[in-house]
């Protein structure tokens, strides 16, 4: 039975806005994803249609088998078996083929929710493989996922099962109402007699909803906010003995939401109650036997006209509940709808389709300007200019936050500056056929895939042989350790692994080895390994920069000495290029020197 009930909790994605702005958004963006199956669902629909008329015909041939029965019994005369047997295969027939209608109309909706799913998924694929990868944020990551998992789940119903069950709780109670009509008007009026009273406690229930859904995703963004301030910094919090103040603002959120969700909800249980009771079951068969029964009694209508009205009274909140979880449904695949829509046209890296390949491997940074938040917003990088030269070591040395790693993810094209230009052998790297064939890094946290120690070693030349591949893990110091594991070079990287930080950076060295491009980026490789695992890595290292031009990133000026030039940057801008004696008399450079002796005392 239909029941109005409370609102789902959901996690808001996005700041809230107008309601009406937000449910015109919401619809724009779910024809637009549904464009492609609309003559699918249209289809389902028509065929809805005829299964929702359909439904009539059993009802028709039940009232003729009634009177067919009570006129023989009231003329105390056998039972024409011709007729009620006619009249049954009617009932058979139609009854059969509304079902097989039916069963056509949902698959050919499925099918159309399979083709549209796998056309998301295809079309997510190829937007990603050209988004800038400074893009993929942990919080772009969620969403990713979410849209992904969530969101095309979210929409399954409305693409497979809304079509066909929304337009039958539409067509099917209008059809058989108005056949009540056709019985007796009185019948008709008695067989919807409570669903006006049902329409008017919903519309007061409904009211104001889009408000307030509103201001229930704008305090659970609050929620959420808090709790990833607390867990984020738990282990600061508990290590200092201030769990209580900390976790305070996530229980004041919560408890302000709590208060606000049962304030809304509390009321929209009475009105339900209210709407339950008024289509339950024992009130619409008494209103209706009831009726009917006097009707009956004064000879205006047969018991068979009673029976097939009462049927059909009871098959009306069936359609109402499925029409409202219908309408329910649609307002949710609208939010996912506009969540997949904004993900589907995520801004993508630049691509004029010029291909050149680069003459030497000499790397130069033009008057180069960047920022996270694209141009207007604080600077990243500030017309940042030096060159590499093919076969040298350069590096970026400068106080944490100057802009060293930002450089290193722009030279690998993570995302393209808005100013100047980055050339490798004279060539834009935005222009370069296959850019990571020329260009390789390793960066401070390795990022190794669920998918197995060989796979991740080979993963930049997935044609790689077994032998090349043993010979890479053997260069980045990594051979012994991988087979000494259970399952070897199929071991499938993970928690169950049981590799350290250190393993995982060497791997990381592996694939670069393997790849053996001629520019190679080092992003503090070393930063959060032990002691044992530093010596190794640096070993391998050494081995894979050799011969190489490698943009090395530092925050350690101790560990530059002996490169051939260093790039001092602060706040985005470059200071100073030169070797280690050229720099000693820079300030900036000097102040570095200085942290680390004043560490050292």
């Amino acid at each position: 039975m239909t029941t109005l009930e409370a609102p789902p909790v959901q996690t808001a994605d996005d700041p809230p806005t107008d309601p009406k702005v937000q449910q015109r958004e919401d619809s724009r963006a779910l024809r637009e994803l549904m464009r492609p199956v609309a003559p699918q669902l249209a289809l389902g629909r028509g065929l809805a249609v005829i299964s929702g008329v359909l439904a009539v015909v059993p009802y028709v041939a039940l009232v003729h088998i009634g009177e067919v029965l009570l006129d023989a019994a009231r003329a105390e005369a056998p039972v024409d078996g011709d007729e009620v047997n006619h009249w049954i295969e009617i009932l058979i027939v139609t009854f059969t083929l509304r079902l097989a209608v039916y069963f056509v109309a949902l698959g050919v909706t499925h099918f159309a929710d399979i083709r549209l799913g796998h056309t998301i998924r295809l079309r997510m694929v190829e937007r990603f493989s050209r988004v800038p990868l400074t893009w993929f944020t942990s919080t772009n990551s969620g969403r990713v996922r979410k849209s992904l998992q969530d969101d095309i789940g979210t929409i399954h119903h409305l693409i497979a099962h809304q079509p066909v069950d929304g337009t039958q709780a539409v067509v099917m109670p209008l059809a058989l109402t108005a056949y009540a009509f056709v019985i007796d008007w009185r019948l008709g009026l008695l067989a919807i007699a409570t669903v006006p009273l049902y329409a008017a406690a919903m519309a007061l229930g409904m009211r104001g909803m889009a408000e307030k859904t509103v201001e229930m995703d704008a305090k659970l963004s609050v929620v959420s906010a808090r709790m990833v301030e607390f867990v984020t910094g738990i282990t600061v919090v508990k290590a200092f003995g201030r769990v209580g103040r900390a976790h305070s603002a996530y229980q004041e959120a919560a408890g302000d939401f709590q208060a606000f969700y049962y304030a809304w909800v509390k009321p929209l249980l009475r009105v339900s109650s209210l709407g339950t009771s008024l289509l339950a079951v024992p009130l619409v068969l008494l209103i209706n036997i009831g009726g009917g029964a006097w009707l009956v009694h004064r000879g205006e209508v047969t018991t068979a006209d009673v029976l097939a009205t009462s049927l059909i009274a009871l098959l009306v909140p069936y359609g109402i509940e499925v029409l409202m979880n219908s309408m329910w449904s649609s307002q949710m695949a609208g939010a996912s709808a506009r969540r997949l829509t904004d993900l589907l046209e995520t801004p993508t890296l630049d691509d004029d389709g010029v291909r050149a390949q680069p003459e030497g491997h000499d790397v130069e940074f033009d008057h180069v300007s960047y920022s996270y938040g694209g141009p207007g917003a604080d600077l990243a990088l500030d017309d940042v200019s030096f060159t590499l030269r093919e076969g040298t070591i350069t590096a970026l040395i400068g106080p944490s936050g100057s802009g060293k790693s930002t450089i290193a993810t722009l030279l690998a094209r993570f995302d393209d500056p808005f100013a100047g230009q980055i050339r490798l052998g004279g060539v834009p790297i935005a222009e370069i056929d296959h850019l990571y064939q020329h260009v390789s890094f390793v960066l401070q946290e390795p990022q190794l895939p669920s998918i197995s120690l060989r796979d991740n070693i080979a993963l930049g030349r997935p044609d790689a042989t077994d032998e090349q591949i043993r010979a890479a893990a053997r260069a980045a110091r990594i051979l012994d350790d991988i087979e000494s594991l259970p399952d070897g070079f199929d071991t499938v990287y993970g928690s169950a692994s049981g590799l350290s930080g250190g393993q995982a950076q060497r791997i990381a060295i592996a694939r670069a080895v393997l790849v053996d491009a001629p520019v190679l980026i080092l992003d503090e490789a070393t930063a959060l390994t032990d002691p044992e695992s530093t010596h190794q890595i640096q070993q391998a290292l050494s081995d894979l920069a050799r011969d190489k031009t490698v943009l090395l990133v530092a925050h350690r000026p101790e560990v530059v000495e002996g490169v051939d030039q260093i790039v001092l940057v602060d706040r985005g801008r470059v200071l100073a290029t030169g070797t280690h004696d050229d720099l000693l008399g820079e300030p900036g450079y000097a102040r570095l020197w200085e942290s680390v002796e004043e560490g050292e005392k």
